[in-house]
């Protein structure tokens, strides 16, 4: 008898859970039992009490770092997929921009995020635009891929029946490249989110718009260590949220006709 739906959730989610609460049990005792100095590294109860008296600032900085995040990643879904069909239809586009793609990703945003906030005045631009940078080679490399994996008996048939270009590529690639361009989508919304903390630190946004890396550098000019756990934590977290709303999308919209989701349910 299969296991049920919920089940197989509480068994998915149950082991992380576990390890997690084990480790900060584990954490909290030995800055106790050491007498471990906040300032050094503050106990799983002093950060969780940061966030607590902080909340309101802290949203705030969340709120900030995440728009960025958000905005970026709906501009590299959109920028990355024009390009994957742009490659698909003719190799010579191809070949002539995709490197360029390559050495976009391969550059440390570090090195070019100050010229980027010199040459855009706006400073929330600025940050979207490095963040973008950071989380569109993934979009741009999956769908790619997944737009040239067709199983070929599929594309005899359409050949067969006479189907035109966008017949094809309506029916037959996109449906193809889903689960590819997906797994770029679960990358990006987390290269979105570094490269939006990133773009944060390097142009230190102060401020009512000020992000969580702004709170991260502010507590560590204050010595307020615990303040600074709690900022890292919940990047942590939306990370995690993230990624997890990436994977949700997919199984919606995959459902149960592709193998990447049939075969998690066996």
């Amino acid at each position: 008898m299969p296991p049920s739906r919920h089940s197989q959730a509480l068994t998915n989610i149950l082991p992380p859970l576990v390890v997690g609460a084990m480790v900060l049990v584990f954490w909290e005792a030995a800055c106790r039992l050491f007498a471990v100095p906040a300032y050094l590294l503050p106990a799983p109860s002093a950060i969780a009490q940061a966030i607590v008296s902080d909340t309101p600032t802290l949203m705030r900085a969340l709120w900030s770092t995440l728009k960025v995040a958000l905005i970026a990643l709906g501009l590299a879904t959109a920028i990355g997929c024009t390009l994957a069909f742009l490659f698909v239809q003719n190799k010579m586009i191809e070949r002539s921009f995709f490197p360029y793609a390559v050495i976009m990703q391969v550059t440390p945003i570090v090195a070019i995020a100050p010229l980027i906030i010199i040459l855009v005045k706006n400073t929330q631009l600025a940050l979207i635009i490095c963040a973008t940078i950071i989380a569109v080679f993934p979009i741009i490399s999956n769908t790619t891929i997944g737009l040239r994996s067709i199983d070929a008996g599929h594309q005899n048939l359409f050949a067969i029946n006479h189907a035109t270009r966008l017949q094809s590529l309506i029916y037959l690639r996109i449906p193809s490249a889903l689960p590819f361009f997906f797994a770029g989508l679960r990358i990006a919304s987390g290269l979105a989110l570094i490269g939006a903390v990133v773009a944060e630190f390097v142009a230190g946004t102060g401020g009512r718009s000020a992000g969580l890396a702004y709170e991260i550098l502010q507590s560590g000019f204050q010595l307020d260590i615990p303040r600074m756990f709690a900022a890292l934590f919940l990047i942590t977290v939306t990370g995690i949220l993230l990624f997890l709303a990436m994977a949700g999308l997919s199984k919606l919209a995959l459902g149960r006709w592709h193998d990447s989701e049939t075969e998690q349910e066996a």
